[in-house]
């Protein structure tokens, strides 16, 4: 019954969510922004930078990662 629900949750999540290691990192980026604007009374245009060069900078690793695998298979 339990490897039933963990592949209906994989699967669930496969719909929406391709790169699961990119969505966390994602995610976190968002979660520590969101605190330093909140708690350290960070400037808006500091954050939206600091938004900007994580998401390049999450997306350069995922990419990298992706071609490492592909790189890998042949």
């Amino acid at each position: 019954m339990t490897n039933i629900l963990k592949v209906a949750f994989r699967e669930f999540f496969g719909m929406f969510v391709d790169d699961g290691a990119l969505a966390l990192a994602a995610l976190l980026l968002i979660a520590v922004v969101g605190v330093l604007v909140k708690f350290a009374h960070a400037d808006a245009l500091l954050a939206a930078a600091l938004l900007l060069l994580g998401c390049l900078l999450i997306l350069a690793e995922s990419v990298m990662r992706a071609a490492r695998k592909k790189f890998q298979r042949k």
